[in-house]
């Protein structure tokens, strides 16, 4: 269930969705791809907070989904990243009522609850023993 539920918040990552100006909007993935191999020749690109941290978190939830049993540290420390931009482009939806960007940060939050809930009951069971 661990491994399923850290596959579900790095795919419900990637179609966060965001618009800017007039007539440009994007979904997270296309944003990555075009970082990752239409500019990665200039690695400054990488360096602003709001891309690295949200890419170390994808990073180290798709390195605890080749774990055996995920660790429950490195998935928390990989949500947290992530969230950065998630709960980002959360507000933003909200700022600008604009239902698109909402919905398209809810999957990812509901997931993270999930994953939260879940580690919470494994913990608390492990605790009981």
């Amino acid at each position: 269930m661990k491994k399923i539920l850290n596959i579900l918040l790095i795919l419900t990552s990637l179609f966060g969705y965001i618009e800017w100006g007039k007539d440009q909007h994007s979904f997270l993935f296309q944003m990555e791809y075009e970082l990752i191999f239409g500019a990665a020749r200039n690695a400054s690109n990488f360096a602003h907070p709001i891309i690295l941290l949200p890419l170390l978190g994808q990073l180290t939830i798709l390195f605890t989904i080749f774990q055996k049993t995920p660790n429950r540290w490195l998935t928390f420390i990989g949500l947290a990243c992530l969230s950065t931009i998630m709960l980002l482009i959360f507000v933003a939806g909200i700022a600008s009522l604009n239902y698109r960007i909402i919905l398209s940060a809810i999957p990812f939050l509901v997931t993270g609850v999930l994953v939260l809930g879940y580690n919470r009951n494994r913990a608390e069971k492990a605790s009981a023993k």
